[in-house]
């Protein structure tokens, strides 16, 4: 699937179909979500009301590490075989992760607010989720700064790929650091205690939301580089075509 869609052409026939529906898979999943989130969802025993800020919460961390995850892997097809496709891909996941990121990091110090009395602890996971946050502003940096692109292709490829040390620090920071306010996984490790189901729907719904919100972001603005690329290719070739020279006779 990953080979095919390497093919800009391919890809664009795949983005026709593809985009739409992420776009509306999201709206219908992230409004349900928020009226469950809000309105059906009850108040949790120790937490109260401040418990719905799970529903943003945890999809945003999730979609800033997938995205992240992303970035990584596209760095790696880019720098082995220096494919723009990747680097599009790379580029249109660093926005959007970013975002994410940030959303995760303001909505987990207002949770903590509530819940651990204090909006920042420098444990584990807050330290290694703000740490993934300067990693994504450096690898838009690279981008943004360096003119030539190719060597900007292979640093921001490096930098993506030294970066993913970092997400099995995210991910395994509550197992590793006892002295952590986070608790342990509640749903995707053996064993967990899981979540009801008044909890997990709204939850799983906001997931799939933001996960086709990010599809659909991504998708566009792979589109948008393509299109880009295919307009700087036109007026090149369209530069180096050489000039008609009319030649007038007079009798």
């Amino acid at each position: 699937m990953i080979t095919w869609l390497a093919n800009p052409l391919r890809f664009a026939r795949f983005a026709k179909y593809a985009a739409p529906i992420f776009a509306v898979t999201a709206i219908v999943c992230i409004g349900f979500g928020l009226w469950q989130g809000l309105f059906v969802s009850p108040a949790e025993q120790y937490q109260g009301d401040s418990v719905r800020i799970m529903y943003v919460h945890v999809p945003s961390a999730w979609i800033a590490m997938m995205a992240y995850s992303m970035i990584a892997v596209s760095g790696f097809i880019s720098y082995v075989w220096r494919h723009h496709l990747a680097d599009y891909l790379g580029r249109a996941c660093a926005l959007p992760g970013t975002a994410f990121t940030l959303l995760a990091l303001v909505t987990g110090s207002l949770w903590g607010s509530v819940t651990w009395m204090t909006y920042w602890e420098w444990d584990g996971r807050m330290t290694s989720f703000l740490v993934l946050l300067f990693i994504y502003i450096g690898y838009m940096s690279i981008w943004a700064v360096m003119e030539d692109k190719k060597r900007a292709s292979r640093i921001a490829g490096l930098v993506a790929m030294v970066g993913a040390i970092n997400l099995p620090i995210i991910k395994f920071s509550v197992d590793w650091w006892d002295d952590t306010l986070h608790q342990k996984a509640t749903i995707s490790s053996p064993g967990a205690p899981g979540l009801g189901p008044e909890f997990l729907t709204p939850l799983l719904l906001m997931t799939v939301g933001f996960t086709c919100l990010f599809a659909w972001m991504v998708i566009t603005c792979v589109m948008t580089e393509i299109l880009k690329a295919r307009k700087r290719a036109a007026a090149r070739k369209a530069t180096d075509r050489p000039a008609t020279v009319t030649i007038e006779t007079s009798e």
